[in-house]
């Protein structure tokens, strides 16, 4: 007996697990299909700058970068579809014991309702029913027999439903099996399909960079003026920086000059000079002196560290990432980027990765308009647009647009946003910081 309630615990618990563990494969089943359209999605948009029309030395380059992300694109996104076929595995193994446990069910219910319609059979007629309400010993007996056979009888029609309930829920499982072992298939021939793909990348770009070594001295040419549009970038930032910490210093020793005097003369009558204003304060010497606000937003800024949103709307790729980067095939060509670039769709608008104060609008060569918004002692820097949506002094909020991403024509309408962030005079780099 022991033994049978042990078993009957086991079978119970299996039946209450499966369903749930069920649950959890469909959610990672969505969150894997969510990376894979993502990684789909960067394939697309870096398929934009593969063929350019421009044959020189740097459209060559940004094809090889281009295909070279592409690449890593596409290793991850067959990376996505064996997970999910790895997942898909186990939904099937799941399902085809769910199925199991049903046909079990069914048949259990149908053994037991076979025994009582073959018992019930041999008093089926009405004489037969009647008789055994008669013989009777008594009409408390009679009343049990009667109440008895109305019980059976609300047995049987629930027993019947549930048998038929169950056949459905089995047919429906069935059929849930066999479209997840197509799901299954059709991710299989798509892998192999992404594997045909990538090997042709990886010789297209080799033939690329087959290509770029004629070009070398064209290349260094080019990668030595990129050079010194970025460093005019970043010197021209790094200017508005100092600028306004010395502003701000200032506004902080005339705030500080007045509390003095109005303390001596308060002095002077014999009154006690409580402040009347708080006071700018910088974090660190030389630093921005933030007011009361300026501080709060800083701390919050910090606070999402990770959890900022991306500077651009819809799709997106990273095709620049921040600091020194050695291309594999060319020793010489060393860039060093104190961003991030970030590669979308033709005629998109980047947008303020946190709410703040607009600080600068500027041009520089090689980067168009650009874009600083002063979040307390930290900046973003928003950079290659067309078009400038907000004024020096406006207050933006999180996500608001700031203007049209510069769209190159000579490379079939390339639009790329150049990214940074920076507390202080110190680079920090963007990733970091923004949600994955």
């Amino acid at each position: 007996m022991k033994r049978c309630v042990i078993l009957l615990l086991v079978f119970l618990n299996i039946i209450i697990a499966l369903p749930l563990a069920g649950q959890v494969v469909q959610r990672q089943l969505k969150e894997l299909e969510r990376k894979r359209k993502d990684a789909l999605a960067q394939i697309e948009l870096i398929n934009s700058m593969i063929n350019t029309t421009k044959k020189d030395a740097t459209s060559t380059l940004n094809r090889i970068k281009a295909l070279g992300q592409q690449i890593v694109v596409r290793r991850n996104y067959i990376s996505a579809l064996n997970d999910e076929i790895t997942t898909l595995d186990r939904e099937i193994r799941l399902i085809d014991r769910q199925v199991k446990d049903l046909e079990f069910e069914l048949s259990m219910k149908k053994q037991s309702y076979a025994k009582a319609m073959q018992f019930m059979s041999k008093r089926n007629t009405i004489y037969d029913q009647l008789a055994f309400l008669l013989s009777a010993e008594s009409i408390s007996q009679s009343y049990r027999r009667l109440r008895y056979y109305k019980e059976f009888a609300l047995w049987r029609r629930i027993q019947s439903e549930e048998i038929i309930e169950k056949q459905a829920t089995l047919n429906n499982k069935k059929e849930e099996l066999e479209m997840t072992k197509k799901s299954k298939g059709t991710l299989l021939t798509e892998r192999e399909s992404e594997r045909k793909t990538l090997a042709k990348e990886e010789e297209k770009e080799k033939q690329s960079a087959q290509e770029l070594k004629k070009k070398q001295g064209e290349l260094q040419a080019q990668v030595k003026k990129q050079r010194q549009q970025a460093d005019q970038l970043n010197r021209q930032i790094q200017k508005v920086i100092e600028e306004e910490a010395r502003r701000a210093a200032e506004e902080a020793r005339k705030a500080a000059e007045a509390e003095r005097k109005r303390q001596a003369e308060a002095a002077k009558k014999g009154q006690k000079g409580a402040s009347t204003q708080p006071q700018r304060k910088a974090e660190s010497t030389g630093g921005y002196a933030m007011n009361q606000a300026e501080q709060k937003l800083s701390s919050d800024f910090a606070t999402n560290r990770g959890k900022l949103p991306m500077p651009v709307q819809g799709s997106y790729t990273i095709i620049g990432r921040f600091g020194t980067q050695q291309h594999k095939d060319h020793k010489f060509v060393t860039t060093e980027n104190k961003g991030i670039d970030i590669l979308v769709k033709s005629g998109t608008d980047a947008r303020a990765a946190f709410e703040g104060v607009v600080s600068k609008v500027f041009v520089v060569p090689g980067y168009n308009n650009s874009i600083i918004v002063r979040h307390g002692n930290y900046l973003t820097v928003y950079s290659n647009l067309s078009q400038v949506y907000v004024k020096a002094g406006d207050k933006v909020s999180t996500r608001q647009v700031l203007g049209r991403i510069y769209s190159d024509p000579d490379e079939n309408n390339k639009s790329v946003l150049h990214f940074q962030l920076w507390k202080e005079t110190t680079k920090l780099n963007p990733e970091l910081w923004l949600a994955k």
